[in-house]
This record gives C-alpha cells, sequence and structure tokens, in this order.
C-alpha cells in the first residue's frame, strides 16, 4: 500500500490542473507584544516584520505546485494594488494566471493577519481584518471567467473548484463546468464554501467538506467516523456527485462514493499548531492524486497526509512532494518495520534509486547471531547508501543439509533480530535454496560476502559485475561462526 502511494506522488510532476475560485492575498504583520495598551487592555504590537502570500484558492495553487503540478488559475482580481501582488506572488511560484479576470467593482479580496510575538519568536495571532466584497461578478466580468475556463478545460487533467462564497463560484458557473468537463472526460472537485445546500455544485465529481461543513449542510451533528459512515451514504446521490470526501480532523476522513460502501481513513495523531491552509493542501493533493487516475480512496489517503503536515506548520505553508515522500516511508517503516516482500522491496529501492541512493546487498541464514555478523553488517552498509539482508526461509535452510533440526529459530525470530540491527535498512526473506532470483530482482550496486566465501563462488557476483556493479568480500573478525557455536553446544562445551 504505501509503496503504491508513493508511486501516485512521484507521479504528480507536470499534472495539470485547471484551478478555479476566489483569489485572495493574505497580509501578515509581526509585532513585539511587549505591553498592554493604556487605552485598553489589549496587547500593543511593535511592529517588527510585513509578509504577504498567497491565500484562498491562490494557496491551492501554490500547494499544487509544491507538490509538483503544473497550474492554470482562475478568478477575479480588483484593479488594485493587492491583485498585481497577488499575480506577482503566484507568477513567481510558476503558475499560469491568464485566467485572472479584473474588475473595477470590488477589491481584490485581503485578509491582514496581526501576529504577536512573545520574545521575539513565540507566534499567536491576536486579530484579523478581512478587506472582501461577496456581491455576485458582473455578467461581462462573470462571461469572460466563464469563456477562459471552458476552453482550458480540454487542456486539463482535473479541474479543482475552490469556494470561498465571495460571488466568482455560482450555480452557473460550476454547471457550465461540470458539463465541459463530462464531455472531456475530465473530474471536477470541489471544495465547498459553508453552506446550508450543496445544489450550487450539483454535476461534481467529488465534493470535500470538513466536519463542521458537512454538519452545517446535512442540519445534524457528525461526532465520530461511524456516524458519518452511517449517514452519510445517501448525500452523493442528493447532491448529484460521485463522492464526498469528509475530512474529520483528528479522525482522519471518510470517502463516501454514490456507488459502493463508504471508507474511514484514519490519520496518526498530530501536533496541531495552526489550522490555516489546511484545507487548501487537502484540496490540491486531491486534484493532484486524482490527476495521475488514482482511485478516490488512494486520492483521500495521501489528502489526509498532507492536511496533517499542514497543520504542523504555522500560516499557510504549502507542502512539498518531497515532504509527502518522507512522511509514507516513516509511515512504511512504523507499519511494517524493515521486513519487506520482494515486490515492495523492488518499488521501493526504485525510488530510492531516483534519488541517487545505492544498494548493498548480502545474505545468509543468521541462525544464531554473533560478533562476526554484527561486524560484517556494519561494513557492508558502509559500502553503498543502504543495505538490504536477504534471509533463507526455513524450507530454504532445511534445503542447505544443514541438518534437521536446523534452523533453530524460526524466521519470524531471525527476521526480527536483523531488523533491530542499526546497519540493516531492509530485510527479506527468500525460499529458494540460493538467493540468484532475488539478486536479480534487486539488481545491488554493491553484492557482500565474508571472506571465507573466497574462492567457493558467490552466488550473484556475474549478474552484479555484469551490471555494472561490484563485489566486496570483508574479512572476517575473530574465530566466530555458527556452525562452530553449534557444534560447542552439541559437545556441551561452553
Amino acid at each position: 500500500m504505501i509503496a503504491h502511494l508513493t508511486e501516485i506522488v512521484r507521479s504528480f510532476a507536470e499534472r495539470r490542473i485547471l484551478l478555479v475560485g476566489d483569489l485572495i492575498l493574505d497580509r501578515y504583520m509581526y509585532g513585539d507584544a511587549e505591553r498592554i495598551s493604556p487605552e485598553a487592555p489589549v496587547p500593543v504590537l511593535r511592529a517588527v516584520e510585513r509578509d504577504q502570500r498567497v491565500g484562498g484558492s491562490a494557496n491551492v495553487a501554490a500547494c499544487l505546485r509544491a507538490l509538483g503540478a503544473r497550474v492554470y488559475c482562475a478568478g477575479a482580481v480588483g484593479d488594485d494594488a493587492a491583485g498585481r501582488d497577488l499575480r506577482d506572488l503566484l507568477v513567481t511560484l510558476g503558475v499560469d494566471c491568464d485566467g485572472f479576470v479584473v474588475t473595477d467593482d470590488r477589491n481584490t479580496c485581503t485578509k491582514t493577519r496581526f501576529v504577536g510575538l512573545a520574545q521575539h519568536r513565540h507566534r499567536q495571532q491576536l486579530l484579523r481584518f478581512d478587506e472582501e466584497s461577496t456581491h455576485a461578478l458582473p455578467p461581462a466580468v462573470s462571461d469572460r471567467l466563464e469563456g477562459f475556463v471552458l476552453q482550458a478545460v480540454d487542456d486539463a487533467d482535473v479541474v479543482c473548484i475552490e469556494d470561498y462564497d465571495k460571488g466568482v463560484i455560482t450555480r452557473e458557473l460550476v454547471a457550465a463546468i461540470a458539463q465541459a468537463a463530462r464531455l472531456a472526460g475530465k473530474p471536477v472537485i470541489v471544495d465547498p464554501a459553508r453552506l446550508t445546500s450543496y445544489e450550487r455544485y450539483r454535476g461534481a465529481t467529488m465534493i470535500t467538506p470538513n466536519r463542521s461543513e458537512l454538519e452545517l449542510v446535512a442540519g445534524r451533528a457528525f461526532e465520530s467516523p461511524e456516524a458519518v459512515v452511517s449517514a452519510a451514504g445517501r448525500f452523493p446521490a442528493d447532491w448529484g456527485v460521485e463522492c464526498l470526501a469528509v475530512t474529520l480532523d483528528r479522525d482522519g476522513a471518510v470517502v463516501v462514493p454514490a456507488d459502493g460502501a463508504s471508507v474511514h481513513i484514519p490519520t496518526r495523531p498530530r501536533s496541531v499548531y495552526d489550522n490555516t491552509g489546511a484545507g487548501d493542501a487537502v484540496l490540491a493533493c486531491l486534484a493532484a492524486a486524482i490527476a495521475t487516475g488514482a482511485s478516490f480512496e488512494d486520492s483521500v489517503r495521501l489528502a489526509n497526509i498532507a492536511g496533517g503536515l499542514e497543520v504542523e506548520k504555522f500560516g499557510c505553508v504549502p507542502i512539498a512532494a518531497d515532504e509527502m515522500l518522507a512522511e509514507l516511508r516513516i509511515e512504511h517503516r512504523r507499519r511494517n518495520g524493515k521486513l519487506r516482500t520482494i515486490d515492495d522491496l523492488a518499488a521501493e529501492l526504485n525510488l530510492r534509486r531516483d534519488r541517487g541512493e545505492t544498494v548493498a546487498f548480502t545474505n545468509g541464514v543468521y541462525d544464531i547471531m554473533h560478533p562476526g555478523h554484527l561486524d560484517l553488517l556494519a561494513k557492508a552498509r558502509d559500502e553503498a547508501s543502504l543495505l538490504v539482508v536477504a534471509v533463507n526461509s526455513d524450507s530454504s535452510v532445511r534445503q542447505l543439509g544443514k541438518g534437521s533440526d536446523r534452523p533453530f529459530n524460526d524466521q519470524s525470530f531471525r527476521t526480527t533480530m536483523l531488523s533491530h540491527i542499526e546497519s540493516v535498512d531492509y530485510v527479506v526473506v527468500f525460499d529458494e535454496p540460493t538467493p540468484q532470483s532475488l539478486i536479480e530482482r534487486i539488481r545491488p550496486d554493491v553484492l557482500v560476502k565474508g571472506e571465507d566465501w573466497a574462492g567457493k563462488g558467490v552466488v550473484g557476483a556475474d549478474f552484479v559485475e555484469r551490471n555494472g556493479g561490484r563485489v566486496r568480500m570483508i574479512p572476517m573478525v575473530g574465530d566466530y561462526s555458527t556452525t562452530s557455536i553449534v557444534q560447542r553446544i552439541r559437545n556441551g562445551h561452553s
């Protein structure tokens, strides 16, 4: 599962996302909060820093760019400095802003946050000041926006709609987008505004409400994922969509397809620093994943991770694809330790080779661990970026003729012991008498064996060297061997 999700993230690059929504400029005023005003019981901020960032659907665009996608951004801005600043910020990020329509009937939506600093570093938002217009766009402006979007649908992999209910996203615009996307075979994903009805989004492929948004439109509370699963099954049909993806903060998310059973996707606990931007990170990751052709369930699993990473940051900070990949590696290690199947191992090694890493490989029974094993494994790890250790299965050991009572320790015991050795990155079990076929799947850069194998014919050596790798024989340390240890035990000697 984790390897499959990793492949999806690696496929985000260059996916084409058409993004339509409410464009917002976020401004931050940072100040040291050193005293309380004598005029009123409020903090006084001594200004130390000012910052501008993209917000609203513009932040979704930034998140998509961080994931590696190509973004075509459409929306309305005022004929003002804030609108020009917003465009400049997006162009710097590599976002296509040809879909910006400028209107003189409103100012660009701007949110200014006043952030207090304690001892110059501990950040706490104290106040937000909004400048915005929420009435519908003039017909001529709305027509220009719709015309651009409908022309751009064919070139997109997915259409993404971010609605903050600022007058840009209307039922008529969504219906036109949904019809054009359906004819072009392109999915439409909507992050809804806080509304009491989702009729505005009828015809979209997926709607992505959070818990409170779903409660508002459903007219009831959902205190658990089970409550969502039991009640939300009718919603996709009621709202004319194929799927609902409900984010439930600490409870993860629930995928509610129109034609199947709902699925609860839990998340791991997070240290929540700031919820700002979490919904944008979720929408961006959903759009990028669905653009690759990923299933709704896999897309929500990835979006769940993106949202979790976002709440650990202050403000709207886009989550990069590399952060997603790192989190998946951590999750894979948490779930599975170092033991892999050959298929999962091959896929994971391919990804790590793409980043320039190299692979060392060694194999053995490892029935009774001794200092010689530990020394060889540590030196083998020094030969490459990572070390794969292949272990004979129980049935494979019996084929080696070591005795009817071997192995003394079963393969679960032996792989667990190896997994707790720091120098070992991966453990894989093979059933054949030799690891030849495994070596051909893994394609190690370095094949490592102890010097006691010199002249005995190292299995896989010819293959590794033909493919540009090398064989490394490690000098043995001390007079250690499993055979001698077993013999002493059988002879009753210490």
